[in-house]
């Protein structure tokens, strides 16, 4: 009876300490005014939302507090990995193919103020990728690189299978995951406290700021923080040539907890998060805001 009476307790203290998980509002965004539109990206306010576009995957800016879109770029590829920085303007990677069918990418900065775009990282072959850090970002090329800032703060970047973490000048490179197709979609928590990451095969984990894994979240792909404590993914599965389901879903950062935001046969992915918001694509590039209310 004793021990009836402890499990009976505990299952009730489960319970109650349940998050509950509620969608305030979904909308479907520029519906009838663009056509596909994939990898958004929220700026830091939640009212400026970057996307990819068109066959090449250019890029463009929509601004929500007055609804209008502006083309930045019609550059291949510049609409994949694009962000912004501290200041709110845009960094992007163009990519052109020379006469050899060499790829050579050059590093961009689109001044919102200004409406205007300059490059900040001439032409190179090679591997050339974007840090997002607490004061600035990056972008690293093979022989040359760019930074917004001389010191761009706590920082996180991806080298194959290695964790690239700058804390206060100090770069320290870590593998706390085994992972022989290497990681990808790092980002630090809003207090830069720590590290989200995906290694492929694995799933998605979080650590701190050394590199020790603090939690395993599942094999969740584009994680994103949401906040502090809750990460937004998506849930995919395919028969080797296609989706077959696609969801997104709402993780807390231990590993405790984990949520359906999307049922999986709505094809959504390519979560992106700030502000409160969540923004996310369908397989036919239609997209969607999303706000929730956590109840813990």
């Amino acid at each position: 009876m004793k021990h009836l009476l402890l499990s009976i307790l505990g299952c009730c203290a489960l319970l109650a300490s349940a998050q509950q998980v509620d969608v305030v509002k979904h909308q479907r965004l520029l519906q009838g005014v663009e056509g596909p539109a994939y990898y958004p990206v929220l700026d830091q306010t939640g009212t400026k939302l970057l996307f990819a576009s068109g066959a090449e995957y250019g890029l463009k800016l929509y601004d929500m507090s007055n609804d209008v879109v502006t083309r930045i770029s019609n550059e291949r590829c510049a609409g994949i990995d694009a962000g912004f920085d501290s200041d709110g303007n845009v960094i992007f990677i163009g990519q052109s193919i020379n006469e050899n069918n060499l790829i050579y990418r050059t590093g961009y900065r689109y001044d919102v103020k200004r409406a205007a775009t300059d490059v900040v990282l001439e032409a190179q072959h090679g591997a050339v990728n974007r840090e997002m850090g607490s004061r600035g970002v990056a972008i690293h090329g093979p022989r040359k690189s760019y930074a917004s800032a001389q010191n761009i703060g706590t920082a996180v970047n991806v080298q194959g299978s290695n964790l690239i973490i700058t804390v206060n000048g100090k770069q320290r490179s870590c593998s706390p995951v085994e992972s022989y197709a290497g990681y990808l979609w790092p980002s630090l928590s809003p207090d830069g406290t720590k590290v989200l990451f995906y290694a492929a095969g694995a799933g998605a984990f979080v650590t701190d700021l050394n590199g020790k894994v603090l939690a395993r979240l599942g094999n969740y792909e584009m994680p994103c923080w949401y906040n502090n404590d809750y990460v937004v993914a998506q849930n995919a599965t395919d028969d080797g040539h296609q989706f077959t389901s696609s969801q997104i879903m709402l993780l807390k950062a231990d590993g405790s907890f984990r949520h359906e935001l999307t049922k999986p046969t709505s094809m959504s992915m390519q979560p992106t998060s700030a502000a409160g918001k969540i923004v996310y694509t369908s397989i036919d590039g239609l997209l969607y805001l999303m706000e929730i209310s956590i109840n813990d």
